[in-house]
């Protein structure tokens, strides 16, 4: 078994006498795809938040690289090598797709904004913003404008943005959220070659896409895991079938 490159350690997390998430401890190695599943309300956007630096845990840790991260904020933690893409895009639809990576690289960093706009001048940045494009197959849309891109290749934006911070493990809320079945077809053939650049801690409610993708499963049903394995053990359990999935696999 290989070393865990993220690992979550006993995360609880209350909002009032709601219990979001409760002694939650998951891990993310290298090469992986391991997805988060579980109803809405299961606690899952909490538990991303926690794991990114957006909410303090009232107990537990979260460990990047053996590193204890818990006392670091966002931008931090994103230096520090964890990537996140998010269920709704942040990107700038105005700007074009150099200038969304070239710039969202920079205010990951917590760069001021006086030297964001100099940065589009910087011989070296534009080369790794176009190196990133190219990685995710965008390079030739350099110039074209976000909003111009159809959801799909948004999603794959995100990721080049990403890729400009050297990261250690990504984090993905719902990256198909919006996406039809082409659409996610090809994102998914996407993810699939992405896991050999960093792990994937994937939050999705496509189970296709989980079942096609993930490595392990981790099933968060009111703030706990109710089960992990790999997928085949996760079709199989009785307990996710009746909390979750149904007869939907």
């Amino acid at each position: 078994m290989s070393e865990a490159i993220l690992a979550t350690h006993h995360l609880q997390k209350r909002f009032g006498a709601v219990i979001a998430t409760e002694d939650v401890s998951i891990d993310l190695r290298a090469g992986e795809i391991h997805a988060v599943i579980g109803p809405n309300g299961a606690g899952k956007s909490t538990l991303i938040k926690q794991i990114c630096g957006g909410i303090q845990s009232d107990d537990g840790w979260v460990e990047l690289m053996g590193r204890d991260v818990s006392k670091l904020n966002t931008q931090k933690r994103a230096r520090a090598g964890l990537a996140r893409t998010f269920q709704i895009s942040e990107l700038a639809m105005e700007d074009s797709v150099l200038e969304n990576v070239v710039l969202g690289a920079m205010g990951a960093k917590g760069s001021p904004w006086q030297f964001w706009r100099a940065a589009l001048k910087t011989p070296h940045l534009i080369e790794r913003a176009e190196a990133a494009l190219e990685r995710v197959g965008l390079l030739s849309e350099s110039e074209t404008r976000c909003a111009q891109l159809s959801h799909g290749q948004r999603r794959q934006l995100e990721v080049a943005v990403a890729l400009t911070l050297s990261p250690r493990a990504f984090i993905m809320d719902e990256p198909m959220a919006g996406l039809g079945a082409e659409g996610s077809k090809q994102l998914t053939t996407f993810l699939d070659g992405l896991r050999a650049e960093a792990p994937i801690l994937l939050v999705e409610h496509d189970m296709d896409a989980v079942f096609a993708l993930a490595d392990r499963i981790s099933v968060l049903v009111y703030g706990k895991i109710i089960a992990s394995g790999t997928p085949d053990e996760i079709r199989a359990s009785g307990e996710v079938r009746d909390a979750y999935l149904g007869d939907t696999l």
